[in-house]
């Protein structure tokens, strides 16, 4: 059966080579490495062995998973070949080693028996260099694929394969999202082996200047608790809002329930749409952290009750975002928002289904939150009516609708009017709906445009230096038709 036996090269010189790995390699017959790049390999030259190396495979490849593919094909097919083959690789096989482990992957479905002989990582002499006890929380990731969310600043981290200074510019960029442009970090390039061990502190934003970068470089990036840190992390987050509703906490936090604090949630959530309207992103992001500590809370309430958590709500949403969107996480297609409109509502209908929610049984206008304002409460009712054919066949009738509710408006009695009134509203809702215009969004802008133009009279009024006591209507009506002609909007 063809075999390969994979053996680690380790972090240093052929001295630090374990004895029975450096047999191995010496009595090898058919020998590969997957890089020369390495202080053992000009050693084992020198003494006469001789070995195939996959360096000139990297020159071919935009990407390092295209490398690492191709160089298990080709150790598997030398397997089938020559019956058995040595695999050396920097460090030990089993870390930061992608070939090794799709050898592991692919040899059982190739027939071929893969063996794991040991080796030194590279983790040892560097935990011993800069004096690191990982005890204490250590994460080892891959520079190829480097993620911020990867990255958690309370632990010690070690980052692998910094190759080059693209390389480095990428995790540089990645660890940015996480910690301050200035932040130490340390390069290590070779740590372990005498002579060419190269280690070198700098601030981050200097990560990809380093002049040693190489296939045996790394970034060690510390541990810290500096609020500029820690600040920026969601588990930090959810500390201080259980630290808060804790019997050590905040006493006004403490007492609040669902009930008491219902409201604020629609009030940050209005507060919102103003900086949105607004166009102030800085308002934004503050007001936006104001709402997302309304769901912190109810989130927090919940859990000590034993409902649930925000990682179940987080979780939730997740499930339902990628259930929903099937023509990118699925097999279906959209070619326009409308089919991906179709597509959600379609997955919404069976979801209920699956609840035990009879359609038959349903009203049509159910499932609008009770809590929305009137107006975009009344246009949601018309569209789900209009979506079974309950509806105007043109335009020209919701007009005579509009004009027969303003009659009655003017005709009726006092305990009548809010009644009529009411009705009349609807109707003109009914009427941007057919323009395709928001009702609440028409109002409010005519709002802003209200606020506008009577932030001119008073204006007007502090220039002249007097006040609403020392003016009368004719004159702010002057005004006002002259903030019509200045403030447009």
């Amino acid at each position: 059966m063809p075999a390969i036996r994979i053996v680690g090269l380790g972090a240093g010189t052929l001295e630090q080579l374990p004895m029975g790995i450096y047999r191995t390699l010496k009595e090898a017959n058919h020998l590969y490495l997957r890089t020369e790049e390495h202080p053992v390999v000009a050693q084992l030259r020198q003494e006469g062995i001789t070995f195939t190396a996959f360096d000139a495979i990297y020159e071919k490849h935009g990407d390092f998973d295209a490398v690492y593919t191709e160089i298990a094909d080709l150790l598997l097919q030398a397997a089938r070949e020559k019956g058995e083959i040595v695999y050396a690789v920097p460090g030990h096989p089993l870390v930061a080693e992608r070939t090794v482990q799709l050898l592991l992957e692919e040899g059982p479905k190739r027939e071929t028996a893969v063996e794991v002989e040991g080796g030194q990582s590279f983790l040892d002499p560097l935990f011993a260099r800069l004096r690191i006890d990982p005890i204490e929380g250590f994460a080892l990731l891959d520079a190829t694929a480097l993620k911020a969310e990867q990255v958690n600043p309370l632990l010690h981290t070690v980052i692998a394969q910094v190759y080059d200074k693209m390389v480095a510019s990428d995790t540089k960029l990645t660890l940015m999202e996480v910690f301050p442009d200035e932040y130490p970090v340390t390069v290590a390039t070779a740590v372990g082996a005498a002579g060419l061990e190269r280690v070198e502190t700098v601030p981050l934003y200097e990560l990809d200047r380093v002049q040693h970068l190489g296939n045996l470089s790394l970034v060690y990036v510390p541990p810290t608790r500096e609020a500029a840190v820690r600040n920026r992390q969601f588990a930090y987050l959810k500390e201080i809002v259980a630290i808060l509703r804790s019997p050590e906490g905040c006493p006004w936090d403490r007492e609040q329930t669902h009930q008491s604090i219902r409201k604020n949630l629609i009030e940050e959530a209005y507060e919102v749409l103003e900086t949105i309207d607004d166009d102030d992103p800085d308002a934004m992001r503050e007001e936006l952290g104001d709402l997302l500590l309304q769901i912190m809370l109810h989130s927090q309430m919940a859990a000590e009750d034993g409902f649930f958590t925000v990682e179940d709500v987080i979780a939730g949403l997740n499930e339902k975002l990628i259930r929903r969107h099937p023509h990118v996480f699925g097999e279906k297609a959209a070619r326009d928002a409308d089919e991906a409109f179709a597509n959600w509502e379609a997955i919404k209908a069976q979801e209920k289904a699956a609840k035990g929610e009879e359609a038959s049984a349903r009203s049509v206008l159910a499932g609008i939150p009770r809590e929305l304002p009137a107006l975009m409460y009344a246009c949601k009712l018309q569209k789900k009516a209009a979506a079974v054919g309950f509806d105007w066949e043109d335009v020209a009738d919701v007009y005579r609708k509009v004009e027969e509710e303003y009659r009655e408006v003017r005709q009726a009695s006092e305990e009548e009017r809010a009644g009529e009134l009411g009705d009349l509203l609807f109707a003109v809702v009914n009427l941007a709906r057919f323009y395709q215009i928001d009702p609440e969004e028409a109002l409010r802008m005519t709002n802003r445009k209200f606020q506008r133009r009577f932030a001119y009279i008073e204006q007007k009024l502090r220039e002249a230096n007097r006040t609403f006591e020392e003016t009368d209507l004719a004159e702010m009506d002057r005004w006002w038709e002259e903030a019509k002609q200045r403030v447009r909007r």
